[in-house]
């Protein structure tokens, strides 16, 4: 962490400049350890979009990429925090068992009195110890220490934090929690008897129902999405709890959306009628990608009150406008078959939009290409198939667009 003055200064002065450009006046600045200089640079301008309250911290020290790259979002990590905020128990002691860039660690902490946060890459470590307390953060204390052994050496503590890392380092679909390291699974009746409750992170890749099941006290799962892009799996597993997996509540959030929270469990989901729609209705309605990653297709049709297009295609319609259901929402202008004439009616000279293929026999680029339609615009298609397996494209405009119709 020990930068000379120039290179400190050179940060300082280069701190918003593009780093290629930087890169090729090294020989200029012989006192520069430019090396240093370019990932400190290039480390402080990924985090502010990603953590802006560091990125606006002066000193802070930047690890290599990966870690920068696999670290919370500043909103995601401040979610975790609410959601151990509204949870039971005492607020103690929390220990982060894969501590990494420390950003969820950050966040977590200030809910406790005091914070371990444990971490095998010593270089991760040295940038802890150096960050916390430049953002106020000193009541954590830094363990260069593997995982799994601090774990079965550490003293009670009353909430536990992990976020495995996917094994398959080719960059393959993990989709079980016994393809992470360390495995929650093997591990949870020792992490349960260290502290009351476990806050597991998880890649969206895995799936949730395996990973339910494969552990014996889940009392919550979180799906996050941000803007549209699914994030995180979050569970919460609480010693006192024994659900069985179709009573788990699960909660999808689409995070600075302004869409309302979704929760469910697996129970009503196989129960909730899931009415098709006879043909497509006034309006069009798009879950977000929480909601299509849990699965939650009947219980949104029942609660939501819509009629679904097809039973695969997880598209909605009404007749009555929807202004809350959580995902896009869209007002139908029209709907056609295949017909040439009926599309040359549908697009008319305009051939610019933007094309969504949902239960279809085509790709995107596919019927792209057949439409000669370009990308863009304020118009939306959707190319799908109905309940009666009649193949459709649907026009329409966001129905915050068309608001001031009706």
């Amino acid at each position: 962490m020990d930068f000379n003055e120039a290179t400190l200064d050179f940060i300082r002065r280069h701190a918003d400049d593009d780093v290629s450009a930087l890169a090729l006046q090294a020989g200029k600045h012989p006192g520069v350890d430019m090396q240093a200089a370019l990932a400190q640079i290039a480390g402080r301008q990924r985090m502010q979009a990603k953590v802006p309250s560091w990125a606006r911290q002066e000193g802070i020290v930047y690890p290599p990429q990966l870690p920068l790259e696999q670290c919370s979002s500043e909103e995601t990590a401040r979610h975790k925090a609410e959601i151990v905020e509204q949870g039971d128990g005492e607020r103690q002691r929390l220990v982060d068992l894969t501590g990494g860039f420390g950003v969820d660690c950050a966040f977590l902490s200030r809910l406790f009195r005091t914070t371990a946060y444990v971490e095998r890459q010593e270089e991760l470590c040295r940038a802890a110890r150096h960050n916390f307390p430049l953002l106020g953060l000193t009541s954590i204390e830094v363990h260069h220490a593997d995982s799994t052994e601090f774990l079965r050496q550490m003293p009670p503590a009353d909430m536990i934090f992990i976020d495995p890392a996917r094994r398959d380092s080719r960059g393959g679909k993990t989709v079980a929690i016994a393809d992470c390291e360390p495995d929650v699974g093997a591990l949870e009746p020792l992490l349960l008897a260290k502290a009351e409750r476990v806050l597991v992170k998880l890649s969206p890749m895995l799936d949730i129902f395996l990973a339910v099941h494969s552990l014996q006290h889940v009392q919550a799962v979180h799906i996050v999405s941000v803007v549209g892009e699914c994030k995180e799996l979050l569970l919460v597993l609480d010693r006192g709890t024994t659900l069985s997996a179709d009573e788990v509540p699960i909660h999808c959030t689409n995070l600075l959306s302004g869409q309302p929270d979704f929760s469910f469990t697996r129970r009503q989901e196989q129960t909730s009628p899931c009415p098709l729609a006879p043909a497509v209705g006034a309006y069009l309605y798009e879950p977000n990608a929480s909601i299509l990653k849990a699965g939650a297709f009947r219980s949104l049709a029942y609660i939501y009150k819509v009629e679904k297009l097809h039973p695969n295609s997880h598209l909605y319609t009404s007749d009555e406008f929807v202004p809350h259901f959580p995902g896009r929402k869209f007002r139908v202008e029209a709907c056609c078959g295949f017909a040439k004439k009926d599309i040359a009616l549908l697009l008319g000279t305009d051939r610019k939009a933007n094309l969504t293929v949902r239960k279809f026999p085509a790709t995107v680029a596919e019927l792209r290409k057949r439409l000669r339609l370009h990308e863009g615009g304020d118009r939306y298609l959707f190319a799908t198939t109905l309940a009666d397996d009649r193949k459709v494209l649907i026009g329409c405009r966001t129905a915050a667009d068309t608001a001031s119709h009706h």
